[in-house]
């Protein structure tokens, strides 16, 4: 069932972490299937173990709730971050928190040296995704915008599922 799990939600995650960083939103239909996808596995093993995820789940989304308010988190980032956390057991939700904030740490540093290195691209017209991309990601690191968090997110995940087979 674990290895289902995490190849059920791997291009989930794949496509949060593509979307965050070329547009820096994460739908909500991502959420949404990663919740229905985790909260399955729980169901599995009884509504007990459904239950106390559920709880923990919502317990990190109020918690990452109240640091988007404060504008430390954007919003798909809160809703992808609980939606994985539905899939977890609470000792698995403390290891993505975890992985998730040395992956963000990681990241963190990357954008703050990324400004002192990033060079100054300018994509021709009609030029190909990739480079388009990199160079609005140039632009972005030199003007310090917002980190593509989902990344973090993602790198969490999979450290927790990976850890935690259930």
């Amino acid at each position: 069932m674990a290895v289902l799990h995490l190849l059920l939600i791997l291009p989930l995650l794949a496509y949060a972490c593509w979307r965050d960083l070329s547009a820096r939103m994460i739908p909500d239909a991502v959420s949404l299937l990663l919740a229905g996808i985790g909260i399955l596995p729980r169901l599995w093993l009884g509504w007990d173990a459904a239950l106390v995820s559920l709880a923990s789940a919502a317990l990190l989304f109020l918690v990452l709730l109240g640091c988007a308010m404060r504008g430390w988190l954007g919003g798909g980032d809160v809703k992808l971050a609980g939606a994985v956390a539905l899939g977890l057991a609470p000792a698995a939700t403390w290891d993505f928190v975890f992985a998730t904030a040395l992956a963000g740490g990681l990241l963190g540093a990357l954008y703050l040296a990324g400004p002192s290195f990033a060079p100054r691209l300018a994509p021709a017209p009609g030029a190909a995704l990739l480079p388009r991309l990199a160079a609005i990601e140039s632009w972005r690191l030199r003007r310090r915008g917002p980190l593509p968090y989902g990344f973090a997110i993602a790198a969490g995940a999979l450290a927790a599922l990976l850890a935690n087979p259930q």
